[in-house]
């Protein structure tokens, strides 16, 4: 399973996913796509990808789909997810 995790966080889209959806809240896929700089094709790549390593889960919305961290995310996903989230946050730092 964790093995699965790493690879999906591997990937800089997917990778950069994770700060925006770390807020808590759903973003449709149209927000993260203006925000990675992705079409919408290779975002829903991204998010299936995602999805299936169980990183997050998605939301129907009419036409849109509405993705958010999988809030049953067992406690060693949630640790990568909380070193990830921290080296951005040392990295954006580091930038400002």
């Amino acid at each position: 399973m964790i093995l699965s995790v790493l690879a999906a966080l591997a990937e800089p889209t997917r990778l950069g996913v994770i700060p925006l959806l770390a807020d808590g809240s759903e973003h449709c896929v149209c927000e993260l796509m203006r925000k990675l700089d992705a079409t919408q094709s290779r975002m829903s790549r991204h998010m299936q990808v995602l999805k299936q390593a169980g990183i997050v889960v998605d939301r129907r919305d009419a036409q849109w789909v509405r993705y958010r961290l999988n809030p049953e995310m067992p406690p060693e996903i949630r640790a990568v997810l909380a070193a990830v989230l921290a080296a951005d946050a040392r990295e954006e730092r580091n930038v400002a």
